[in-house]
């Protein structure tokens, strides 16, 4: 399964992508940070976020995509921003019919530390430890998304606790056609 894990964020919105292997092991494809410019407009901002989301999923034809779960936070733009990027990721999933799986902070943290309570630096450890890296992801953002992506693949129900499509959401015909969509474009 390959999973794409959004970390939203209207300034940094991290974007990583994981293989899953068997014998719970991962292979990092692709990590990157879209960023946009708090002078501009929040519609120019999101534009630039969504572009980069669109890309990725383009490029990297993920299975699924994890999306951190919004919380509140004091800081009301600063959780409006994060939800509103959250939407666009899955929008962006939904367009192509590809599952979405939300996740708290807590439950990633839990599923790569072992801890729901892990700071950053220890998050950013285990990602480079589990993926095999020489260097810890950063910004935070970056690890953060890879960290989702490897807690989806460990716990895919996501915070819901059951699949987010119904079992019978796509025909047998449309099941393949999708199947092979995503075949063609990794391949391409």
């Amino acid at each position: 399964m390959r999973v794409l894990g959004v970390d939203p964020g209207l300034t940094r919105c991290g974007l990583g992508v994981v293989d899953g292997l068997p014998g719970r092991r991962a292979r990092l494809v692709h990590v990157s940070v879209a960023r946009s410019d708090p002078a501009l407009d929040v519609d120019q901002r999101l534009l630039l976020i969504e572009r980069a989301l669109e890309e990725c999923i383009e490029e990297h034809a993920p299975d699924t995509v994890a999306v951190e779960r919004v919380f509140a936070q004091h800081n009301v733009s600063t959780v409006m921003g994060t939800a509103q990027v959250a939407g666009l990721a899955m929008v962006a999933a939904a367009r192509r019919r590809i599952p979405v799986a939300l996740h708290t902070p807590s439950e990633v943290k839990a599923a790569v530390t072992g801890s729901g309570r892990a700071e950053k630096a220890q998050v950013q450890t285990m990602v480079a430890r589990l993926l095999g890296l020489d260097d810890l992801p950063r910004p935070a953002d970056a690890a953060d998304a890879l960290a989702l992506a490897i807690c989806h693949l460990w716990r895919p129900a996501g915070a819901l606790g059951a699949p987010q499509r119904e079992p019978g959401a796509l025909t047998p015909a449309q099941r393949r056609w999708a199947e092979a969509e995503q075949a063609a474009r990794r391949r391409g």
